[in-house]
């Protein structure tokens, strides 16, 4: 296990334990390390249900998380409008608006 610890852990600590191990070993050490999609594929699909479903918290981490996969913001940009059109507008609206705060900062 890592020295630092992972961002359940830093979420969570000590409050909810058995969601930290079940993030780290079984969500990012199983499934996400599965063959069959690379990482940034996964980080679109991710991202784009995240959009969807108007889940704001996980949708920031995970559009770092994906700009880290290898996803260019353009792509991102692309991915959220079409959301829009499929999900409702507020929802690809919303993320949008994460991900040019993320960008910007990124910038700085």
């Amino acid at each position: 296990m890592s020295a630092s610890p992972s961002p359940a852990q830093q979420l969570l600590g000590d409050f909810a334990p058995k969601m930290v191990q079940l993030t780290d070993e079984v969500l990012f050490g199983d499934v996400w390390k599965r063959e069959g999609l690379s990482p940034r594929d996964r980080s679109l699909i991710t991202i784009a249900i995240l959009a969807a479903t108007s889940r704001p918290d996980q949708l920031h981490s995970h559009l770092r998380l994906g700009l880290d996969n290898g996803l260019t913001p353009e792509e991102l940009v692309e991915a959220l409008t079409h959301v829009a059109f499929y999900a409702g507008w507020p929802s690809g609206m919303g993320a949008l608006t994460q991900l040019k705060a993320i960008v910007e900062d990124q910038q700085q």
